[in-house]
């Protein structure tokens, strides 16, 4: 009623399921009496606590000399929070993500405040939590732009406006190519090719990315079961794979029978799976990837290297490739530590049967390193950018005819 500047804080507990699921959901509710007493002791006593559900929380800020002061209470909670817990016998340790939003600048109704600080929120999980994120109007318009792509992205598949694009990958001790990457590009009717980097992370959180990644084996299956005549009996497409794929896997299941029925064996296709994804593989997991092989499928690792230290996967599973990730290669003209680390993925890979593959080569240094430390294959703008089917098969008909280099050495 006053329009004075009023704070909204929107406050949710990092890895609350945990405790949950590990000790219980007794100690669960102990620890959000807890959670609400220390936040209670670092408000004024005109603030409002609430708990929304869950382990949400909100703090209501009325009358605030300026937004520092709802800044500096957010950061108290902060501190507070993560100090250890004492709960039921249990030593728990603690964080929170906290967002914050601003009456009149930012909304002026109860929902929009509301949606603000949940927007701010996420903002401070995605930049690693334990910590506050800020409404902004910059904000508001990406969570309007996130909301419209996905709406748009639920009716692609069936609009037919996917493509499949190919990045040659070259053997290094022939200069041929001897396969290719798919890789899946959005063509928006209105905003035209929309980057992966924005549309696959949505396509992840909305759950489409299991028939979307369906599309794009098949539709990759088809083009290799084509150039296989073309360049031999190693010729093989591989295709990216999500987390999400093995946690519903009827549809990957169902990819030995559909290679079968085109005629085309397992072996010239390759899924490519992350390090975390084997690094969290429970048994069913485990039994997908088994399956897969046994049918004839290879299993490659991307972006090996990047993020987790525990190579016990490396002995659990059956693997047929490693992936260098273009971060290593890309500093291989200038850190000493990308060369030696580049060195011993290979040697390792070769000591384990595995082929390995270095993405991101740009430069004819890097081949020739590359080559030199006995790497098998290499993909990157040195040879081609990711092409459409025609321009790809173009590719592969001039490379496989002349010797050397690809003719079109930079895509």
């Amino acid at each position: 009623r006053s329009r004075t500047l009023l704070g909204l804080l929107f406050i949710d507990l990092d890895f609350f399921k945990e405790v949950n699921d590990s000790l219980g959901h007794e100690t669960g509710d102990a620890l959000l009496v807890a959670v609400a007493q220390r936040i209670n002791a670092c408000v004024r006593e005109s603030d409002t606590v609430a708990r929304l559900g869950g382990d949400e929380f909100t703090v209501i800020l009325p009358q605030l000399a300026d937004p520092a002061a709802a800044e500096h209470i957010a950061q108290g909670i902060i501190t507070r929070l993560a100090e250890v817990f004492s709960v039921r016998g249990e030593a728990i340790s603690l964080s929170a993500s906290i967002g914050i939003t601003y009456f009149p600048s930012d909304a002026a109704s109860v929902d929009g405040l509301l949606k603000n600080a949940d927007q701010a929120m996420y903002v401070a999980k995605r930049q690693g939590r334990n910590r506050v994120g800020y409404f902004t109007p910059t904000l508001q318009e990406a969570a309007q732009n996130r909301l419209r792509l996905v709406n748009d992205l639920r009716g692609a598949l069936d609009a037919g406006q996917f493509r499949l694009f190919f990045q040659p990958v070259v053997s290094l001790a022939t200069q041929r190519i001897c396969g290719a990457e798919a890789l899946l590009r959005w063509q928006h009717p209105k905003r035209g090719l929309v980057s992966p980097a924005e549309f696959i992370p949505l396509a992840e959180d909305t759950g489409l990315i299991v028939r979307i990644g369906d599309w794009a084996f098949r539709e990759a299956a088809r083009w290799a079961r084509r150039w296989v005549g073309h360049a031999g009996s190693r010729f093989s497409v591989s295709v990216n794979s999500s987390p999400a794929q093995f946690r519903q896997p009827e549809l990957l299941l169902a990819w030995p029978a559909y290679l079968e029925s085109l005629g085309l064996p397992g072996s010239h296709m390759t899924i490519e799976i992350t390090e975390s994804l084997l690094l969290d593989a429970d048994d069913s997991t485990s039994q997908v990837l088994a399956r897969l092989r046994a049918s004839g499928l290879h299993i490659a690792i991307d972006d090996f290297g990047t993020g987790y230290s525990s190579l016990s996967y490396l002995h659990r599973f059956a693997l047929d490739a490693l992936k260098i990730d273009q971060s290593f290669v890309r500093d291989l003209d200038t850190k000493p530590s990308a060369r030696a680390l580049s060195e011993s993925i290979i040697v390792m890979g070769h000591k384990l049967a595995l082929l390995v593959v270095a993405e991101g080569v740009e430069t004819p240094w890097q081949r020739d390193f590359l080559s030199n430390a006995g790497c098998d294959c290499a993909q990157g703008y040195l040879y081609s950018r990711p092409v459409p089917p025609d321009e790809f098969e173009a590719l592969l008909r001039s490379n496989l005819g002349a010797p050397g280099d690809l003719q079109d050495g930079h895509g």
